[in-house]
């Protein structure tokens, strides 16, 4: 029987493990030394390696064990950090993330995921698992979000991580020093806001009727309850719906059972879904034809049809060219190289809306959205060369228009994107450019409070007083306002 304090002779204590790792340290490090490679900065003080093994069993105790045996990146990422690779550590901890959330696409409804996921005329690319890999990641946590498989506060945590990741592990050269603190809470956030988040009410609802939706047709019961059930979903998540069963109805690889459950479904959610995404339908109607795909034009209207949707075609195609150079920019600056590769799109957009700002009621918001983001940059800087058309085109903003940049902070996105120092200096910038434009009295008094606010703006969308000021004003009766005209 062991004394008190005793340990075990085979038994590992933290001062073996530290003088191990020391061991090593020296070894390899000896070795570089020995052929002449740098030997200075390449691995983490071992104190600082210490204190992350030390509180790195917390955050691994809240991975459940059946899912242990599957986190191979989780191992590789203690390993690394362990030997003081801090940078390719966070790179590990990426994988493991970004592995769990495509598993968790592949479960829930891939179809459904690409309809959100892929802009545009690139959709019909992507089929099956063996295109995940092709989806950004930044696209990745905006789908998620959106169909639910991340929530508001976790989509925000994440990609400050994916921003950690491309700005300060081994994935791109960088001089950032990592700490073990760090590590052990990005681990512990992947750990709660993606591999053990459940599915809320809402999110297991809608794959559960996805499934059935393409298992066989539904009765009048069935309808009935689906139609209960659209009642219950918030504004954005009727309208990530509705691009779902829009996808599903415009596949050429479509069912009947299919295309007839959709008909069925589509006049019960269509009074829930907002004027954005109604009008974004319309135009993608508008884009079909103008690209002669017959098929894609056909069905497409049919839905349309279905719900006197006529008010919600393009007024002409300028609108389909303006969707498109908006379409182009947002992929240029969410992809590589995306400082160079922004510029082209920006001025095309800006020659498209001309110097007065023409743009069509059915892209106001989205062209708002579009041009706010770019001006805020991407946490790591902004496109210089693109700076002036977006500058350009904020400064030919309708009063309606700056009302909705104005907001802009309410959406995680753009949140997300305040909370870095490119994104405070831009907002600063933007808030100029929108003061004299200002002309309804909610419009000026949020932008008072934004003004006063002491925080940083990335933490503005959790003052309740300002949330308050940010909500929109009532819905038009069947959610169709009086004047979408900007």
């Amino acid at each position: 029987m062991r004394r008190p304090g005793a340990t075990a002779p085979n038994e590992v204590t933290a001062a073996d493990v530290t003088a191990d790792l020391a061991r090593f340290q020296a070894t390899i490090l000896d070795q570089l030394g020995a052929v002449g490679l740098p030997t200075d900065g390449v691995l983490v003080d071992l104190d600082e390696r210490e204190r992350l093994l030390s509180i790195l069993g917390g955050a691994v105790e809240r991975l459940p064990e059946q899912d242990r045996g599957r986190s191979l990146y989780v191992s590789k990422m203690i390993v690394a950090a362990a030997v003081g690779l801090f940078d390719a550590a966070l790179n590990y901890l990426w994988d493991e993330t970004v592995n769990e959330l495509r598993q968790r696409v592949i479960g829930y409804d891939l179809g459904y995921f690409y309809d959100v996921a892929i802009l545009g005329a690139m959709r019909p690319y992507f089929t099956d698992a063996t295109d995940l890999p092709r989806v950004q990641d930044v696209e990745l946590l905006r789908a998620c979000r959106e169909i639910g498989l991340l929530s508001d506060v976790g989509f925000m945590q994440i990609d400050h991580v994916r921003y950690m990741r491309n700005h300060a592990s081994a994935a791109h050269p960088n001089q950032v020093e990592l700490t073990g603190l760090q590590l052990a809470t990005w681990l512990e956030t992947c750990i709660r806001q993606v591999i053990t988040l459940p599915q809320d009410p809402i999110t297991a609802n809608t794959g559960r009727l996805l499934r059935n939706i393409k298992a066989d047709r539904l009765d009048a019961a069935a309808v009935g309850a689906t139609a209960s059930f659209f009642e219950g979903l918030p504004t954005d998540r009727a309208d990530t719906l509705a691009q779902g069963f829009f996808g599903l109805y415009t596949d050429a690889k479509r069912t009947a059972v299919v295309a007839d459950n959709v008909r069925r479904l589509w006049p019960e959610l269509w009074d829930l879904v907002s004027d954005d995404a109604r009008y974004g339908f319309g135009t993608r109607y508008g884009r079909f034809q103008a690209s002669a795909d017959t098929d894609l034009a056909t069905a497409a209207r049919e839905l349309l049809d279905l719900v006197d949707g006529a008010e919600y075609f393009p007024e002409k195609i300028r609108v389909v060219e303006i969707d498109a150079a908006i379409d182009a920019l947002t992929t240029a600056y969410q992809g590589w190289d995306n400082f160079y590769n922004e510029v082209a799109p920006a001025r095309a957009l800006e020659a498209l809306i001309g110097a007065q700002g023409d743009v069509p009621a059915a892209l106001s918001d989205k062209f708002v959205r579009a041009i706010v983001k770019t001006f805020l940059g991407n946490g790591s800087g902004v496109s210089n060369a693109a700076l002036p058309s977006y500058t350009l085109m904020l400064g030919a903003l309708t009063p309606n228009q700056a009302g909705r940049a104005l907001r802009a902070f309410t959406d995680p996105e753009v949140a997300s994107l305040l909370s870095t120092s490119t994104g405070r200096r831009q907002w600063t910038s933007l808030l100029d450019v929108l003061e004299p434009k200002l002309t309804r009295s909610d419009d000026r008094a949020l932008y008072d409070a934004v003004r006063a606010f002491s925080g940083t703006p990335g933490q503005l969308h959790r003052d309740s007083k300002i949330a308050q000021l940010a909500q929109p004003g009532r819905r038009h009766p069947r959610g169709r306002a009086t004047d979408r005209r900007s």
